[in-house]
């Protein structure tokens, strides 16, 4: 029932308010510092606005996209994000099924609460790995080894944090991965008991690709030490598609496509990092004008919307991922609240197109936008 009454991003996000523990949703929202880097990106995309025409024949649409050379069914794609099944048990892999099912990437976390190998597997190879630096980098490598053993074929390096942002709201709320149940956890748990049972009866989630890997991560631990050796190191160690994430200034971007990256994601981290940084959207067209038009440019960080997506689109991205929204749909509904809002967000970009005379995304991006 409560699938059916999702309707849009913001349907699911109140919904899962309602349903999960407080420490579980403010992970999930919250952002950096006083959330005025959220907000600068919500404004940003709000200013930006699409160009309406007429009487153009667009009775026949297609949202899918050519991506590393692959066919997408959609222009938008799955960010990594990291411990999932807190949001509900089996997250990682509802959306693994729900990648393998339009042909599009799943991002895989570093800290996802399965296994990279189960991932891929269950997505049917739809699965790309992201990778966070960490410590001196040992570990790092061994996970990127370990994701090219299991078949992945594009490695996403993340950049945007040397150190973790400090987000009160986890803070708060005493949030750690693994989290630790103290007297104010336990009461938030007693207060959401659907949540704590379900989450009981399928066990607590955990960082599964340390799970008895041989070594841990500490997700405090200082990622300071990574350098341009370190991607050139990774460059030469990885012969499929490599991506950098977390990327928001033109300098950084044409210094990365010189070093041999195949790809970069304009990104803040969903303003998680640096509350103080650009809106990405904002940052996205100065830096498309300096890697030049043909270049492999991906974009995310506060989409909320079909016509969100478009917007990205248009003003400069081959391909965009969204992230927590649909973490907010599993919570609210579970497979089929994030079945249902995936089709939300695909009527409404196919809307928008519709509105504003264009049959596919590459003629939306020909010229859409005020």
């Amino acid at each position: 029932m409560a699938a059916s009454t999702i309707h849009s991003a913001e349907d699911a996000r109140r919904l899962a308010r309602r349903r999960l523990p407080w420490m579980v949703f403010d992970y999930i929202d919250g952002a950096a510092g006083a959330e005025t880097g959220a907000a600068r990106n919500r404004a940003a995309l709000d200013a930006l606005t699409l160009r309406p025409r007429i009487l153009r024949d667009v009775s026949e649409r297609s949202l899918s996209t050519t991506l590393f050379g692959e066919t997408a069914q959609r222009p938008f794609g799955i960010a990594p994000m990291g411990m999932c099944n807190l949001a509900a048990p089996g997250a990682d892999l509802m959306l693994a099924r729900l990648a393998a099912r339009y042909s599009i990437p799943l991002g895989v976390s570093t800290v996802a609460s399965t296994p990279m190998e189960e991932m891929i597997e269950t997505a049917q190879g739809n699965a790309w790995f992201q990778l966070y630096f960490s410590g001196d980098g040992s570990g790092t490598f061994k996970l990127a080894e370990r994701a090219r053993d299991a078949g992945y074929e594009t490695l996403v390096l993340t950049v945007d944090v040397p150190e973790v942002g400090r987000r009160p709201r986890e803070l708060r709320h005493g949030f750690t991965m693994p989290f630790r149940i103290g007297p104010r956890q336990f009461l938030d748990f007693a207060l959401h008991p659907h949540w704590s049972l379900s989450t009981l009866a399928h066990g607590r989630p955990q960082m599964a690709n340390f799970h008895m890997a041989g070594y841990s991560f500490d997700r405090t631990e200082s990622r300071a030490k990574a350098s341009w050796d370190t991607l050139a190191r990774l460059r030469d160690m990885w012969t499929g598609k490599l991506v950098v994430k977390g990327v928001l200034d033109p300098e950084d971007a044409v210094a990365l496509k010189k070093a041999g990256v195949d790809a970069i994601q304009v990104s803040s981290h969903g303003a998680r990092q640096l509350d103080s940084a650009p809106a990405p959207i904002s940052a996205l067209s100065d830096i498309r004008k300096a890697v030049g038009a043909e270049y492999p440019l991906f974009f995310d960080s506060g989409l909320r919307s079909g016509e969100d997506a478009l917007k990205a689109l248009v003003t400069g991205a081959e391909f965009v991922f969204f992230g927590r929204i649909l973490q907010f749909a599993i919570a609210a509904g579970g497979e089929a609240g994030l079945q249902q809002l995936w089709e939300v967000l695909s009527e409404e970009t196919s809307i928008a197109l519709a509105q504003i005379g264009a049959t596919s995304v590459p003629a939306a991006e020909a010229g859409s936008k005020v």
